[in-house]
């Protein structure tokens, strides 16, 4: 009995020591669940039930240096998806592709590369009215299918200015890969030229967020946090709307003239800049042709890109900073100062043409034969055979560092992507790239601005204004100032010296006496300039083009005696400068000077902190 006693005494201790450690293990575990799991338990608890809905910061707005709206945001609807912790259903994938008109495979992708699972996935940017209604109507049978109203960008003048402004599309995964880490996000609209592309991280704000609880079919059920999006910066430019408005609606204008009255039926392309020989301040800058980038906002179609990649023209090019070409004539102001200052002629000496130069048979264009000619005489009515004697005598060396003195052959530096630093004609790139010595045709093609020469209209317009200005070579710059969106200035652009040309005063005053004859009887731009109530300074150019009619170019300055304002302009395959890019430089300065009404008037917007 007694032992019967002792074996249940021993049993009931087992059992007792079985609960004991039962109860032991149970306890550590809820106790490991609680203190050192518990944190990451209630955060996926809360992700069960919240959702964080990324709110995007407005883009920072354009105005002109008047005030006028030139760039901005308006709302837009988006469709996203919110994935939830588990996977979204094909069927809601299927019908959400269809309403959209993207193909589902392209949504599958998006959903796979989303980091978090209660991030939303944006699908598609700036839809219409028409696929908001549809998938309200079909709600019940696309759960985690939203409807955002997001901040899209609006070029409110749609062509006008595009190449400077640039434009801003979807993120692409390369740029993501590389940027990701400064705030961008999948789906973010980012700057892909222009000043859309070099502002870009000052435009783009800082975005906020919104911890919505949703219910357990994703809808939302109320907003338990936010934080407000703080908007981009705003651009102060120096454009002025009246100008830019003139020179785009001039060199439309005269294009259509080309096209359809004169045989040049190829100018279909130009550009025009204006700036302020003070300062560098551009006041416009047209390329052609040119883009609706509001078509790139939601994506662009497949017909919008069609028409854009397949004109021959390229569309997408910013001939202003970008296009290369021979300055033709309007080199011969380099020349003529290279020529005067290094004591090669004089104003007085008189130099005969008699239709061609008596070393190498290069005739004056046209053929004509002027006879004995001076400095004055020769640059205003654009003589060749006086400026190949001139070559002579300077030799291709001289002619290339006075090129490079006044900023020939390097980039100017203005605040935009995609400049072109073009080509200053010498000795060391014919050997480098033809394996040939020079020749003195050659040079007598330089000193013309023919042969290897390549200028952009940017650098023909800061040309001109050293000499409006007396040899100094300013920054071209686009941007003024950026101001916070609550007005307050952040920066602001200041004139910067990029180089001088020390040019005599007795030098400069033929040349720019020279190029005011232009403009005035017997001058290549008398027609052009006819009655023309202000004095201006100029120069035709006409350069030679091996794939079709010849480029015309005209550069010019006014007033005469207090320079404000410098226009360079190009037409390619437009012929003669006097009679394509002439009448195109005469519009703009007649708008410069008040000379001439505009034609529309846009409305001003007060810049955020400040009153018009």
């Amino acid at each position: 009995m007694k032992m019967q006693i002792k074996n249940m005494e021993q049993r009931l201790n087992i059992l007792t020591l079985v609960l004991v450690l039962i109860f032991a293990a149970l306890i550590s575990r809820l106790g490991y669940l609680q203190l050192v799991k518990g944190h990451e338990y209630q955060r996926l608890a809360e992700g069960n039930r919240t959702r964080n809905v990324n709110v995007v910061a407005p883009r920072g707005d354009f105005y002109d240096r008047n005030g006028v709206l030139m760039v901005t945001s308006r709302p837009g609807f988006s469709v996203s998806i919110l994935p939830g912790n588990k996977a979204v259903s094909q069927v809601v994938v299927t019908k959400t592709a269809a309403i959209l008109g993207m193909d589902a495979q392209e949504i599958n992708d998006r959903l796979a590369k989303s980091k978090s699972s209660f991030e939303p996935v944006r699908l598609k940017i700036d839809v219409g009215q028409d696929i908001v209604a549809k998938i309200e109507e079909m709600k019940a049978e696309l759960p985690g299918v939203v409807v955002e109203v997001l901040p899209v960008r609006s070029y409110t003048h749609n062509k006008l200015g595009v190449h400077m402004f640039g434009y801003v599309s979807e993120i692409s995964e390369a740029e993501l890969a590389s940027l990701g880490n400064q705030g961008y996000r999948a789906a973010d609209l980012i700057g892909q030229s222009g000043l859309e592309r070099r502002y870009d991280r000052q435009l783009k704000g800082s975005d906020g967020g919104s911890q919505i609880e949703v219910d357990v079919a994703g809808r939302m059920v109320q907003v338990l946090a936010k934080k407000d999006p703080v908007p981009g910066n705003n651009l102060v430019l120096t454009i002025d709307y009246r100008l830019q408005k003139a020179a785009e609606d001039a060199l439309d204008e005269q294009l259509r003239y080309l096209q359809t009255q004169t045989r040049h039926k190829k100018a279909q392309a130009g550009a025009v800049v204006v700036m302020n020989p003070k300062t560098g301040e551009i006041l416009a800058m047209v390329s052609r042709p040119a883009f609706d980038p509001n078509h790139f906002i939601g994506g662009i179609s497949t017909k919008n890109w069609k028409a854009i990649n397949e004109n021959p023209f390229h569309p997408m090019d910013n001939r202003a900073i970008a296009g290369e070409y021979p300055p033709g004539s309007t080199f011969k102001i380099v020349t003529g100062v290279a020529a005067l200052d290094l004591k090669k002629v004089t104003a007085e000496e008189l130099i005969f043409d008699s239709g061609q130069h008596w070393l190498v048979p290069k005739v004056n264009a046209a053929g004509e034969a002027l006879g004995w000619i001076n400095f004055h005489q020769a640059l205003s009515m654009s003589d060749n055979v006086y400026f190949y004697e001139l070559g002579n005598r300077l030799g291709i060396d001289a002619l290339e560092r006075y090129a490079r003195l006044f900023g020939l052959g390097s980039f100017t530096g203005i605040d935009l992507p995609g400049e072109s630093d073009g080509l200053v004609a010498n000795r060391a790139y014919k050997e480098k790239v033809f394996k040939e010595d020079w020749y003195l045709a050659e040079t007598f093609d330089a000193a013309i601005g023919q042969g290897f020469h390549l200028a952009t209209p940017l650098q023909m317009a800061v040309l001109m204004s050293e000499i409006a200005n007396g040899g100094i070579r300013w920054r071209p710059h686009v941007v003024g100032k950026i101001l916070s969106a609550k007005g307050e200035v952040i920066s602001v652009t200041k004139p910067e010296e990029m180089g001088r040309v020390e040019i005599s005063p007795a030098t400069l005053k033929l040349v720019r006496d020279g190029l005011r004859g232009v403009s005035e009887a017997g001058g290549t731009g008398a027609g052009v300039f006819a009655n023309f109530p202000v004095a201006v300074a100029g120069k035709t150019g006409t350069a030679e083009n091996p794939h079709g009619d010849d480029h015309g170019l005209f550069v010019a300055y006014g007033p005469f005696n207090d320079p404000r304002i410098t226009v360079a302009v190009i037409i390619e395959q437009g012929g003669y400068g006097s009679t394509s890019a002439g009448p195109i430089a005469r519009k703009i300065l007649e708008t410069a000077f008040n000379l001439k009404p505009p034609t529309t008037e846009a409305v001003r917007k007060p810049l955020p902190g400040t009153a018009l």
